[in-house]
């Protein structure tokens, strides 16, 4: 399949990560490679905010999140982070 975020032909996730439209969108135009990467940032913004997983706002504000870092602007950047490469 070929990752919208890598810009290359890549291995394809096996079902949505994400429920809902969001979760197809990633499915269809986003590779494994690319959600690990997002998952890896995602630990990052839930760890440097202190982020509760549980609550319904930090949930929306991840999902946002999540459709910035593949479709958007890259999402909020985390304090302190230097990429090495593209994360």
């Amino acid at each position: 399949m070929y990752c919208s975020y890598f810009k290359r032909e890549a291995e394809a996730l096996s079902k949505a990560p994400y429920p809902g439209p969001l979760g197809l969108r990633v499915l269809e135009s986003i590779s494994k490679d690319a959600w690990q990467l997002w998952l890896a940032k995602q630990t990052m913004l839930i760890n440097e905010q202190r982020l509760s997983p549980l609550d319904p706002k930090v949930r929306k504000y991840l999902g946002a999140q999540m459709e910035a870092f593949f479709f958007g602007d890259g999402g909020d950047k985390v304090a302190g982070f230097v990429p090495t490469g593209k994360e």
